[in-house]
């Protein structure tokens, strides 16, 4: 089973840093992120048109770097979970979890039996089409495997500890456009109250030894979370990198056509 990087950062003590893909969909994006260094990438079902077969591609794409994939399923329910876990992804980022029985519910689509109960389908994708040995295959998968629960309602915040400490789950995520919106202040990111549920989610993770994760859109937000606790980041989406690059060197190029 391929070695999830990602989680082999955590142990080590270091921050884990990664990208979402949600317009990218090519066979060539996976080597194109990779030299980056990045540790994980997220595959977006719930904002995209990505259908479960471009899923398993970038997933198969991923597989042969050393990128962790991940993706971001539309809604938690089972046949979303297992069908991209036996596509050989190596963790599911779930949106607006509100309680620990929905995460209990995401932590047993995810794993086998005894954690959990998850389907059993091996040999294929997840196991690179070699036939495990299943004792084996089915204890490492429990522990290379990464439940990302996301946090983006009022009702989660509230429910942070009690989310973070559900066995399986590795990390709190914030959603922070939607967190914002749930509490009224839609993108007031500096607002007392949004600032303050940063420093729960982040102390939630804490107590209970799990990971907390973000996505700022600049520096200057990557910095200040990651002062605040945030101990995973990933670094805005691949259209927002393009869009971003495109406008400074075209603008670049066209302030040299004018002098």
């Amino acid at each position: 089973m391929k070695d999830n990087r990602f989680k082999k950062v955590v142990a080590a003590g270091r921050v884990p840093v990664g990208h979402m893909i949600w317009e990218f969909g090519t066979r060539g994006i996976a080597r194109i992120v990779d030299t980056a260094d990045l540790d994980f990438c997220v595959i977006d079902m719930e904002h995209t048109a990505c259908d479960p077969e471009r899923v398993a591609d970038l997933i198969a794409w991923f597989r042969c770097t050393e990128i962790a994939p991940f993706v971001r399923i539309p809604q938690p329910l089972y046949h979303f979970i297992a069908r991209t876990m036996d596509a050989g992804a190596l963790g599911v980022m779930v949106p607006n979890v509100q309680s620990a029985e929905e995460a209990r519910q995401i932590r047993d689509a995810v794993k086998y039996a005894p954690l959990g109960k998850r389907g059993v389908g091996i040999g294929g994708a997840q196991n690179d089409y070699i036939a495990p040995d299943p004792v084996s295959y089915f204890e490492r998968s429990n522990e290379n495997t990464t439940i990302i629960c996301q946090i983006e309602s009022v009702a989660g915040v509230e429910n942070a500890n009690d989310i973070a400490a559900v066995e399986g789950v590795d990390n709190l995520w914030v959603g922070h456009f939607d967190l914002t919106q749930s509490m009224g202040i839609p993108g007031q990111f500096q607002n007392e109250r949004f600032l303050q549920a940063l420093d729960i989610v982040v102390e939630a993770a804490r107590k209970n030894g799990k990971t907390a994760g973000i996505q700022p859109g600049n520096m200057e937000q990557a910095e200040q979370w990651i002062d605040r606790g945030f101990n995973v980041i990933s670094w805005s989406s691949d259209y927002q990198v393009y869009r971003r690059a495109l406008q400074d060197e075209v603008g670049a190029l066209r302030a040299k056509l004018n002098q």
